[in-house]
């Protein structure tokens, strides 16, 4: 028998041994409350933290998307009232409408009269203000991402103190059982950190993808709007 069929048979038998020990295992039948409660009060905080993330998360989605930010109707109305001059009623409804759209076109509006570079820079100031006010919602998202797993790490700490005071205590003769309360909430800490933390970073890096996006298509629309008002436009059109 040459050497590959013997590998194959000898990994074939490895392989059938290691299915038969690992069905005649017996895993503990462990629920998710009671992995939570033996990881003492870290698991408890941790826990509260995802469901802070979980609802900043889901707000997130809701108030950022692209049509919150700047509503296709309103441009609409917008844009055929200044198609008409009636710029006074189109900052009525700015004010009326609040919207990251409408406070940017509203600003551009109250300047009108003024200078391009007035009207220009007023846009710009609010399309700022307007845009960190915005990123500030989703930054709550990062800290959440970043406190994660420094709670785990701090329980993974304490889990490790408790291992060592049982050892301490028992003048190095602790058995495995006594030292697993410790160890335990170590472990368990340090994945509860990692569970939180790995989605709310993903779901930070997604809203603060889509608002950057979001907030570029608005600027360029809102640009194109008063773009009638710089001095070579506005002489094209007369």
């Amino acid at each position: 028998m040459n050497a590959p069929i013997k590998t194959a048979l000898s990994m074939t038998a490895f392989a059938a041994f290691a299915g038969t020990a690992f069905a005649q295992s017996k895993t503990p039948d462990v629920t998710v409350s009671e992995l939570i409660t033996d990881a003492g009060g870290f698991g408890y905080f941790l826990i509260l933290l995802s469901i802070i993330s979980l609802a900043l998360t889901i707000e997130g989605f809701i108030s950022l998307k692209r049509d919150k930010l700047a509503p296709p109707e309103l441009i609409d109305e917008v844009q055929a009232l200044f198609d008409e001059d009636q710029f006074q009623e189109a900052m009525e409804l700015c004010e009326d409408q609040p919207s990251f759209f409408t406070k940017v076109c509203g600003a551009g509006i109250s300047k009108i009269g003024h200078d391009f570079t007035v009207i220009e820079t007023a846009i710009e100031e609010m399309g700022d203000e307007e845009s960190i006010r915005l990123h500030q919602k989703i930054g709550w998202l990062a800290l959440l991402a970043n406190v994660a797993p420094m709670v785990g790490l701090l329980g993974t700490v304490w889990g490790m103190i408790l291992a060592f005071k049982t050892i301490s205590a028992t003048q190095g003769q602790a058995s495995p059982a006594e030292l697993a309360e410790g160890i335990s909430i170590a472990l368990l800490t340090t994945m509860f950190g990692l569970l939180v933390a790995i989605p709310t970073t993903a779901a930070f890096a997604f809203l603060r993808n889509n608002l950057v996006r979001s907030v570029i298509e608005v600027g360029a629309i809102v640009e194109d709007l008063f773009e009638r008002f710089r001095p070579g436009e506005a002489a094209l059109r007369q």
